[in-house]
């Protein structure tokens, strides 16, 4: 059996130039690759034609030209040339067959070997495969050229450092290209060894001048080093990190095997190993994660009693156990908020509002807007604390709470350094451990109640910690690192505002909670205080009813307060005593009337205020707001023969004392229009008393009402008891608005009182107070104090009073001189 003898490069020779020193061969034009001379390359045909052209130069063994295509417009697969651009030099090469590789999917493998350079003259031939004419491609080098030698030696000196560098390139190479004389070739060899572009290779074989083909290898040359020297650093660090661990790893290995044979169990190796364990699946900060390995290295190489080692423990267990990336999904269905906030409250419509908004926010926009820092202000007993554990229920939050009331030290909000004995961190990451997730709702209750001594303000502490510009890196001195709280919806509860400092003010969005009405408390009651307190006495199944007058007896009579809190302790003080009953098989009522209800809580404890029945000179019924809500307040102004001085009594403060002065030089100014003497201002002083002088008062909105009183006094003009009022005064006699108007008019609601004086700049405010109570009402709104006169002042006696007293006074005299005359 004869074979076929596989054809080498040795058997393929160049083809010989005319006597025109032209040559003409098939052209082959390859897509993103240039064959340098000197060099080897897998060729891969680019269509049919350059496949033809191919196979014409093995068949004939003879040579064919390679160049790069510039672009394609044509299908890859067709067979003419017309429309492909490609460069004019390129190479002379030779193409042979390889065989196949038992695994390679390819069915020809050709490989081609570079000779020499060419630079296409003319196109003969276009199909079935071009044919061009070229001429040999000559290397231009000027011979006076003092710099080339300098040039070349560099390019060598590089290469040498590229082959110490990089281990691909093989001995045999290097050698080649030492030996190598001739630069032009030189050039060619080295350039084979870089990973360079087509385009570069294009430019090397483009390039005519020899010198300025050397210098683009040194730039080649340089970046190759570049690379290479990146590359085994990146190398060297990767080992040195895998040989370490594999060392430790090592090492672990065989201490514990020491240990086992020893029969001794290695306690610190598996606290060790289970701290390592806990701080890689805390999911920490990248920050808080070397740290925690720093302290870890540090605990490994300590004595495992030393007293350093136990503070590390505990540090690295706090900072294991903090929530780091865990959180709860919030719960963004607005209806179901709704209904939750509805069924645990009643009323806050203004704070449920802003709760659902809030959600709806997060519902729409994610987590691109901060959580916001919410302060609900208002009297105790009002629900705010509640309230929030119901936000956490309607958001499927975790619920935190920590009592700021007392607090004095600011390490309590951020923790002890540990180099203090027995130090821990501040509450708030107490209190995040606690939660368990980084997105609980967080009550800092009673804020106002901090206080500050020579241990630092807490309150300035808090700045950080209720500012959603720094809080994702809040700082605690015991962890040293930061924590975000970002994520956290703080909610803080205050009595009062002006506590507070400024700063820390400014960062909360305040919301109000009233003093609850006498209409809402019994709502309260009977949806939510007697279920509760039946519940919890047993009496839930004994068919209990409180009818709503007993309520209102409770409410009126046994509790005085903003919230519902003495409210539900009195319910639960009849419950006892029902439930007494039931226990000793004693007949007990199942309607609770208002009787019953003096029956079991005694006599009542607070008596209403007295309402003035009846028109008097100098007596008007003033509103007053409280802290436990609305309520009415007696004015009384008389006039006492003396020098015209001003009394006041019932422990009032500064402003009620300037508003008097205020309503009394308002008086003077009018006493012409008023029809008074102005010698009744020399002659007479005038006393204003509040009742309960135990209470203290203040506040400017008493004005109009004092004003009242003293024209009454000195006018002699009685009041309409019906009547009660509110507002500022000014010496002009012009009447500016005042707050608490809710409570106010409910007042005058509660006690009957059919007209009700309000500012008119107050008329915005009724939209706060219920339509029934403003429909059993008349309400009048002024602006100026002639209006308050002409509403409740009666008209003028024919003869005052005093004057006919002044007359008696001066006929007894007269009398009594005339007999001492005689």
């Amino acid at each position: 059996m004869i074979t076929k003898r596989q054809i080498t490069f040795d058997d393929i020779h160049n083809i010989q130039p005319g006597n025109d020193g032209l040559v003409d061969l098939p052209l082959v034009v390859l897509t993103d690759q240039v064959l340098l001379p000197n060099s080897l390359m897998p060729v891969k045909p680019r269509n049919d034609a350059n496949r033809r052209a191919i196979q014409q130069g093995i068949s004939h063994q003879q040579t064919v030209m390679a160049v790069k295509a510039i672009h394609t417009e044509t299908d890859s697969d067709s067979n003419t040339q017309e429309s492909q651009e490609y460069e004019r030099v390129g190479t002379e090469i030779a193409v042979i067959e390889m065989p196949p590789l038992r695994y390679s999917r390819e069915s020809i493998n050709l490989l081609a070997q570079g000779r020499q350079r060419l630079e296409i003259i003319d196109i003969l031939q276009v199909t079935p495969f071009p044919v061009v004419r070229a001429r040999p491609f000559i290397a231009e080098q000027d011979a006076n050229d003092s710099d080339f030698p300098q040039v070349l030696r560099s390019v060598l000196d590089l290469f040498e450092h590229l082959v110490d560098l990089n281990l691909l390139i093989p001995d045999e190479v290097a050698q080649l290209v030492t030996q190598t004389k001739e630069p032009q070739e030189l050039g060619d060899l080295i350039a084979a060894t870089l990973d360079l572009s087509a385009d570069e290779s294009q430019t090397l074989l483009s390039e005519r001048n020899l010198k300025k083909r050397f210098e683009f290898l040194l730039v080649y040359l340089s970046r190759e080093i570049n690379a290479q020297e990146i590359r085994d650093e990146v190398e060297t660090t990767v080992n040195s990190e895998m040989a370490r661990i594999q060392r430790e790893a090592y090492l672990r290995e065989q201490m514990r095997v020491i240990q086992s044979e020893l029969g001794e169990t290695d306690y610190l190796y598996d606290e060790l190993e289970a701290l390592r364990q806990n701080i890689l699946s805390a999911k920490m900060t990248a920050e808080a994660e070397g740290k925690a390995m720093a302290e870890l290295q540090r605990l490994a190489t300590m004595p495992p009693m030393s007293p350093e080692a136990s503070v590390i423990r505990t540090y690295l267990e706090w900072l294991t156990e903090l929530p780091w990336t865990k959180r709860t999904r919030d719960r963004l269905n607005l209806l179901s908020a709704e209904r939750t906030l509805a069924q645990k409250h009643y009323g806050l419509k203004k704070v449920k509002d802003r709760i659902l908004e809030h959600i709806a926010v997060r519902k729409l926009a994610g987590d691109k807007m901060n959580n916001p820092i919410l302060c609900f202000v208002g009297p105790p007993g009002v629900g705010k604390t509640s309230l929030g554990q119901s936000i956490a229920t309607a958001l499927g939050r975790e619920f935190v709470r920590v009592s700021l009331g007392g607090v004095r030290d600011e390490a309590e909000i951020r923790g002890h350094r540990r180099t203090y004995i027995g130090a821990l961190p501040g509450r708030i990451i107490q209190t995040m451990k606690r939660a368990g997730t980084i997105n609980p709702v967080f009550m800092l209750d009673e804020i106002d109640k901090l206080s500050a001594d020579y241990r630092g303000d807490p309150a300035a502490a808090l700045l950080e910690v209720l500012d959603p510009e720094q809080n994702n890196q809040f700082s605690d001195h015991y962890l040293e690192v930061s924590y975000d709280l970002s994520n956290v919806l703080f909610i803080t509860t205050a009595n009062e505002l002006y506590p507070l400092p400024e700063a820390l003010e400014d960062r909360l969005e305040v919301i109000e909670f009233r003093a609850y009405t006498e209409d809402e408390k019994l709502e309260i009651a009977r949806q939510f205080l007697l279920p509760k307190q039946l519940s919890a006495h047993g009496l839930t199944r004994r068919g209990i009813r409180f009818q709503s007058d007993a309520l209102l007896t409770i409410i009126r009579h046994y509790t005085l307060e903003a919230g519902v809190r003495n409210l539900e302790r009195e319910i639960g003080n009849i419950c006892r005593k029902i439930t007494r009953l039931v226990a000793t098989n004693r007949t007990y009522p199942k309607r609770i009337t208002p009787g019953l209800v003096e029956k079991y809580l005694g006599p009542p404890y607070i008596l209403e205020t007295r309402v003035n029945q009846q028109d008097y000179v100098g007596l008007v019924t003033g509103l007053v707001w409280t802290s436990n809500g609305g309520d009415i307040q007696l004015i009384e102004a008389s006039l006492l023969p003396g020098k015209g001085s001003l009394m006041l009594t019932g422990q009032l403060g500064d402003v009620l004392q300037e508003s008097a002065q205020t309503a009394m030089s308002y008086m003077r100014s009018q006493a012409t229009r008023l029809d008074v003497p102005h010698d009744d201002f020399e002659n007479y002083d005038i006393h204003i008393h509040m009742p309960e002088g135990s209470v203290p008062k203040d506040g400017p909105s008493a004005g109009i009402t004092l004003a009242t009183a003293i024209i009454s006094a000195f006018t002699e003009r009685a009041i309409r008891h019906d009547f009660a009022m509110t507002g500022e005064v000014t010496l002009r006699g012009h009447v500016l608005p005042v707050g608490g108007v809710k409570e106010k008019v409910l007042a005058a609601h509660r006690h009957r009182i059919a007209n009700v004086i309000l500012p008119a700049d107050n008329k915005k405010d009724l939209i706060d107070i219920p339509k029934q109570a403003i429909k059993n009402l008349k309400i009048h709104f002024v602006d100026h104090m002639n209006q308050v006169i002409d509403l409740v002042l009666l008209e003028a006696p024919e003869q005052r009073q005093r004057d006919l007293e002044a007359e008696q006074q001066s006929d007894n005299d007269n009398s009594s001189q005339d007999e001492c005359d005689e």
